[in-house]
């Protein structure tokens, strides 16, 4: 299902969800303006499409003892398509890496990973990044702190593109 076929009521119903998704089926209701067995079943449309990958809880990594945040631009020997899938494999089965983007440009990854200490991402990318196959290069930089960290994507500015359209 493209953007332009979920109407106002659906880009509604992400919006609200993406902001809580803990929220009853007769508050989401309520809030996009419908009664809730249709809601239902536009989020159950919404799940089954693809637009909503799921629902997990924001947990705050520092106070569960993960107070390093850095993130590793990984350079690779070969960008052949199987030593690429081959490296996004390889960071699935990390658990301190917790996003892998395959960029353009000088840099083939960049990682965001997390650690209880500087030490224990030492440990990881002495003994798993830098020695994984294919790795020619790691360049890291190690986050101060966090300006600003919004999920999903900004509805005003969806709504903003479709009123332009129309």
């Amino acid at each position: 299902m493209a953007m332009s076929k979920l109407d106002e009521i659906d880009r509604k119903i992400l919006s609200e969800l993406q902001t809580d998704g803990r929220m009853t089926n007769v508050e989401l209701a309520k809030r996009v303006g419908i009664s809730a067995p249709p809601c239902l079943r536009r989020v159950r449309t919404l799940e089954e499409s693809g637009y909503i990958r799921g629902y997990h809880a924001d947990v705050e990594g520092r106070a569960l003892g993960f107070e390093v945040k850095v993130f590793a631009m990984v350079g690779l020997q070969s960008q052949a398509e199987a030593d690429l899938s081959a490296f996004e494999a390889r960071c699935a089965e990390w658990p301190l890496v917790r996003e892998c983007h395959m960029l353009n440009g000088e840099v083939d990854f960049i990682l965001k990973c997390v650690a209880p200490d500087l030490s224990g991402f030492q440990r990881f990318l002495t003994e798993e990044l830098t020695s994984a196959e294919n790795v020619a290069s790691v360049k890291t930089s190690l986050v101060i702190r966090v300006a600003k960290d919004d999920p999903g994507v900004p509805f005003e500015v969806v709504e903003e593109r479709l009123s332009q359209i129309d």
